[in-house]
Order: structure tokens, then sequence, then C-alpha cells
């Protein structure tokens, strides 16, 4: 009777219910040093009891260490076009270099801050990162007070912000750690936002600071100054607030394994064309404004200058996120080749109504490609998770299983190779345009080479992430 009852039993029981390693419960515990172990933020019932907290509070100081960063990266490109009113004798191809050089130094310092996160903690990096920008605030603060100093000492202290431009890469790496898949694309493009609104800010607010009661002459040493206290509460705040994950492991094998996708490399190019023309822009901006129309360079209102110069940093870094949030619904790729598509109008309009010698005409097409490009760094960095999550799919890794964490991994090294790579786009578009100045007297040539390039980028675009392809599961980037 019993041999009988207990296939019966058998038969009538609910089959046992397989738990895949995404959905397991998560074990979260806390170390001294303000270390997480245990991070999942792939479980449902992790992140919506626990982890959304968490990673928004890391997301928001993240966001103003980058933010200075940015400031730090991008003050000489304000500060150029003030150095000449200040006593400073200088070619248009000196300024040229000082505006360029800390792109030069920015990106490269990109590809050892991509491991420092892995190596010393997110919220470990973040305050030894928000540190090193004293470093070049007061190096500006002192050399630009004297005439007399020399091009080579501007160089110098002028590379010397690109530790401002490193940060972006350390910490994107670590906020994609902290936000589930589906999550990311606007994650990564409110902290990547955040950073480039900086560039808005300090083109924003020095001219301000240093015209205030300067009288005759520009306090033009408060371009470094202004910014130390708000640099002082970005280290606090990182080492009260921010934590660090004991999962964030971006090695030098994952690294070394992403550098053998053809895929970083297609991705990389592409962020030249988004985000490197951004902050090529943004930095060229307010001298190309001062170049091509002088009467509105500055505006006065009471004793402060300002300048329309901002307006386009600022628009790129508002249209940022919301690329990543249309990356998110519609896909990278179709963002991507919408944003390049409106660079190539806006560029080529661009270069068409120069001979106008209208200003508002010039502002607006330049706020156009602006927007195009804020939009495509979005969606161009939304598509490099998408891309990794795809190739692992494509080869059959299940989420959570070693296999796939592995390929998580390398996605998050990919992030930042592929931003130091990108950011060499805003050494070469202030180099491009001085070439131009210095060969034909103007800019015309520089734009109808970038209208190509985005032609370029926006088919490459269509040919490899558009179109199904089987190595990246069909699924729509």
């Amino acid at each position: 009777m019993t041999t009988t009852d207990t296939p019966s039993t058998t038969a009538t029981a609910a089959p046992p219910r397989t738990t895949s390693p995404a959905d397991a419960p998560v074990a979260l515990s806390h170390r001294p040093g303000r270390w997480i172990d245990g991070w999942n933020a792939e479980n449902p019932a992790f992140w919506e009891t626990q982890g959304r907290a968490i990673a928004r509070r890391n997301l928001g100081w993240s966001i103003f260490a980058e933010f200075l960063g940015f400031i730090i990266w991008q003050l000489w490109s304000i500060v150029v076009v003030m150095l000449p009113a200040a006593g400073f004798t200088l070619s248009s191809s000196e300024l040229f270099w000082l505006i360029s050089v800390p792109s030069l130094v920015g990106a490269t310092l990109r590809f050892p801050y991509t491991f420092m996160v892995a190596i010393f903690g997110g919220r470990n990096w973040t305050i030894v990162s928000a540190g090193l920008l004293l470093i070049p605030a007061v190096l500006l603060g002192v050399v630009v007070g004297n005439p007399d100093t020399p091009f080579g000492v501007l160089l110098l202290v002028a590379a010397l912000g690109g530790v401002g431009g490193g940060n972006f890469a350390s910490s994107m790496a670590n906020i994609t750690y902290f936000f589930p898949q589906k999550e990311k694309g606007w994650a990564l493009g409110l902290n990547a936002a955040g950073g480039n609104l900086g560039t808005s800010v300090a083109q924003f607010a020095v001219p301000i600071a240093v015209t205030i009661g300067a009288g005759a002459t520009l306090n033009i040493s408060l371009a470094g100054w202004m910014w130390i206290p708000l640099i002082l509460v970005a280290m606090y705040g990182a080492w009260r607030y921010m934590d660090n994950l004991s999962s964030a492991k971006a090695d030098f094998g994952s690294s070394a394994a992403a550098l053998r996708e053809p895929h970083l490399w297609i991705m990389a190019l592409l962020y030249i064309g988004t985000f490197g023309s951004f902050i090529g822009f943004a930095s060229v901006f307010p001298k190309l404004i001062a170049d091509q129309f002088p009467e509105f360079s500055t505006f006065q209102i009471g004793s402060a200058s300002i300048t329309l110069a901002f307006l386009g940093a600022l628009v790129g870094s508002l249209a940022r996120p919301y690329g990543g949030r249309l990356a998110d619904r519609f896909g990278g790729a179709r963002v991507t080749v919408g944003a390049f598509s409106v660079m190539a109008l806006g560029a080529l309009a661009l270069v068409w109504t120069l001979p106008l010698n209208n200003f508002v005409v010039f502002l607006g097409c330049f706020l156009v490609l602006f927007a195009a490009t804020g939009m495509g760094n979005g969606s161009t960095y939304r598509m490099i998770p998408s891309i990794f999550a795809a190739r692992s799919q494509a080869r059959g890794f299940l989420p959570g299983t070693p296999e796939a964490t592995k390929m998580l991994r390398k996605s998050a090294a990919a992030l930042g190779l592929i931003s130091a790579i990108g950011a060499y786009g805003g050494f070469l578009v202030p180099q491009v345009l001085n070439a131009s100045q210095l060969a034909t007297g103007g800019y015309q040539a520089a734009f109808y080479g970038f209208v190509a390039a985005y032609v370029g980028l926006l088919l490459l675009t269509v040919f490899v992430y558009v179109i199904p392809r089987a190595s990246l599961a069909k699924q729509r980037i």
C-alpha cells in the first residue's frame, strides 16, 4: 500500500520551483570602510527593498564629484578667452593648445582610472580623485595672476587639469555596478550629464566671478580658487555617504578581453563622434564666438560679464540623459543614427550660414549640434552594456552565472576604455579647427570634415547595430 501511495503523492504534488541565480535571496552585509558584500542589483526583491536607495545615494555623490571634475577639466576653455584682457600675449594657435591639452591628458588618464574602482573601491577612489582636483585649481589660481608667466608653464598647468577628465571613467565604471540592466541607461545618463554640466557651469560662473568688483583689471585668479570649497565638500560627501562594492571587479583580464572585442573599437569610434564632438565643441565654443563675433563674446550685466558660450554645453548636458532614456525605449542604435543625422545637418547648416555673419543663426546651429551630441552621448553609451549583454545571451550565459558575471565585468571595463578613447575627440576637434584656421584662415574646411565623419559613423551604426545579427542574439541594440 505504501508503495502505491508514494507514486500517487508524487504525481499530484506541484513540481519544485527552479530558482535562477538572479532570483536567489540576497544576503547583504556591511564591513568597515563602507564595504558592501553580496550586491545583486538584478534581484528584483533586493532592488526594491534595499538596492535602489543605496544606489541612488551613491549616484548623487558620484554626480557631484564628477561635476567638479568636468569643471576643472574644462576651466581653460573659458580662461583662455580672458587671458588677453588680463595682460597675456598669446597667439591663436597657443590658445588652441591651452584648450585642447587638458582633453588629451584627461583622455589618457581615463585608461588607468578605469581600474581604480576595482583596486581601491568606488567610494575610496572618489575621495582620492576629488582631492586631486585641488592641484590644478590651486595652480591655475597662481599662474594666471602674473601676465609674465611663460607659455610652457601655462601649458603644464592646463595639462594638470586633465585629472578632472579622468574622473568620468572611474565614476561611470563604478555606477554601472550599482544599477540593474533595465535602469543602466537612465542612471549612466544622469551620472554623465551631471558631469558634462560642469563645463557649462564653469563657462557661466567664471566670467561673473572674475569681473565682479574687479574694476579695470580682471581678478582671473578666482577662476581657480572659487572651486576649492566645493571640492572639499565632495571629498567629505564621498567619505561619509558613498559605498564600496566588493563585487566591483573590473580586473586586467577583463579589460584585456574587452580590448579583443571588435565591438569595443567600433563603439569607441562612435563615442569619439558623439562625446568627442560634445567636449571638443564645448571647449572651443567660447573662442569661436570671440573669433567670429567679438561683439557678442560677453554681455555686461551690472558689474558682471557673462558669455552665451555656456549654453552649448548646457544644452548638450541636459540632452544626454534623454538620449539614454530613449535608448532604453527604442534601442541605442536607432537613437544614435538619429543623433548623427542631426549632427551632420547641423554642421552643414553652420558652414553654409557662416558667411551671413549672423550671431543668432550661428548660435542656433551650434545649439542644435550640441543637443544632438548630447543625445548621441547618452544613446551611444547605453549601447555598450546592451551589446555585451546581447553577446552573453548569444553564447547562452544565464544571468547570475559565473560566465554572465565575467561578461558583466568585461562590459564595465569596456565602459571605461571606450570613454577614454572617445575623450580624445576633445583634443582632435580643437586641433582640427586650429589646422583649418592656420591653413585657410577660417573654419569652413574643418566643418566639412566633421559632416563627412558624421555620415560615415551613421552608416557604420546602421550596418553593425541596426540590422539584426546572430552574434548579438538578433537583439535590438
